[in-house]
């Protein structure tokens, strides 16, 4: 059976379908869903896709493990981090403590400014919307949306994969690297026109990334 629990303010909200799990998204503000990806991987996925695509709500996805592809699968289907079962009580409350601290930022959103614009794109802060120069909007991860924030406030500058990590919505299973790269990798899948040959975000060699456009502000 596929089974989910939902975390808002101290209350637990289990369900075992993925109609019920996108009921209670709909009807109710979560703080936190924990995703059992174990036995039907793939149900857990689509499910994973269809609430990011209407939802930044974080996401913990439970995997199976030694199954590093259905991690990278979570990843890229938009989970904010994955847990290998079994698992010790201390590591999930660990992981679900950072989860949230990395959520916390949205939070704090108001300190930044309204928006960020480079080569046309508009990164809209307060909405946490990404729009292309044709102002269409871009489907993109809590993750993904943190880092193009955290890349935009610190243009030219060199950002470890630590760095990244610690000041996004990015997961945690498995080496640093890895998940940071699935994520950049996604990212740059929506902004670059060439991803293997990108202009926009370029990666330093054993030190991390930089953001090579001219970014301005808003507000």
């Amino acid at each position: 059976m596929l089974s989910e629990a939902i975390v808002h303010e101290g209350m637990i909200a289990t369900t075992v379908t993925c109609a019920r799990a996108r009921a209670l998204i709909n009807r109710h503000v979560f703080d936190l869903m924990i995703l059992d990806a174990v036995v039907r991987a793939e149900d857990a996925l689509r499910l994973c896709r269809q609430i990011r695509a209407v939802s930044t709500i974080p996401i913990i996805a439970v995997v199976a493990q030694g199954r590093e592809d259905i991690i990278l699968a979570a990843f890229e289907s938009g989970a904010d981090d994955c847990v290998s079962s079994p698992f010790g009580t201390r590591e999930m409350i660990a992981r679900i403590r950072s989860v949230l601290r990395r959520a916390s930022h949205d939070r704090a959103v108001n300190s930044l400014p309204k928006a960020f614009r480079f080569n046309g794109w508009r990164v809209d802060s307060w909405l946490r919307t990404l729009r292309r120069p044709d102002g269409t909007v871009v489907d993109v991860t809590a993750a993904e949306f943190d880092l193009l924030v955290v890349f935009c406030q610190n243009p030219g500058r060199i950002l470890s994969r630590e760095e990244l990590l610690g000041s996004t919505h990015a997961g945690l299973a498995g080496p640093i690297e890895r998940s940071i790269d699935v994520h950049i990798s996604r990212l740059r899948h929506k902004i670059e026109d060439n991803p293997r040959d990108p202009t926009l975000v370029k990666t330093v060699r054993m030190g991390g990334y930089f953001f090579a456009a001219v970014v301005e502000a808003d507000g």
